[in-house]
């Protein structure tokens, strides 16, 4: 929206110097783009702390020796997490989307998600939660954990039963349909993967 203040300019320059001038301009500039709805300030910014989905997606359940969660940058905005560098675990701390759990050399570590599904994470271990979408009235349910390091065993939950849940390794990722895999990645990268047997079946 333009104004036309040229009617206002002989006043203007009888009354005011040329410093109130530029003044004005200014304020009647502002003034202006409040009016202008929809203005994409911050535009290519990450997104404001009130649009990030900080739902917690799972809860720690054990914990023995040392180990971490590090939430990433957006949880840390609304869960106040601490800024840093990671805290211990504890039993009861929630996991969220895109965190980065990690155990020391005597750390042990289970985690049990939303859909039921449940992580057991040995002594130095890494394991990032990239993706977890899970409705349990829905049938497009998806996860994506990436294990980097350590052993880790694992029950399926209903993601594996209602849409896709894929655990990705340093040589390849896993489809779970509702196993209970063993995975063990070695210093080197070597990965070895067993199925666990349930007594009776």
């Amino acid at each position: 929206m333009l104004i036309n203040l040229e009617f206002l300019r002989p006043w203007i320059e009888g009354a005011m110097g040329a410093r109130a001038i530029g003044l004005l301009w200014v304020g009647l500039c502002l003034s202006s783009c409040a009016l202008l709805p929809g203005l994409a300030w911050g535009q290519g910014s990450a997104a404001p702390a009130a649009d990030l989905d900080t739902k917690p997606i799972g809860k720690v359940l054990t914990v023995t020796g040392t180990a971490h969660i590090e939430h990433s940058a957006a949880v840390m905005v609304q869960a106040n997490a601490p800024a840093n560098g990671p805290e211990a675990a504890k039993i009861g701390d929630l996991v969220y989307l895109g965190d980065v759990i990690q155990t020391g050399a005597d750390g042990a570590l289970g985690i049990t998600f939303a859909d039921g599904s449940s992580f057991n994470v040995s002594g130095n271990a890494r394991m990032e939660v990239n993706e977890f979408i899970y409705d349990p009235k829905g049938q497009s349910n998806s996860s994506l954990v990436s294990l980097t390091k350590g052993t880790f065993t694992f029950l399926a939950g209903n993601i594996a039963h209602t849409g896709s849940m894929k655990v990705d390794t340093p040589v390849g990722t896993m489809g779970i349909r509702g196993t209970a895999p063993r995975v063990e990645i070695l210093d080197d990268g070597t990965t070895k993967f067993t199925t666990l047997i349930e007594q009776k079946k």
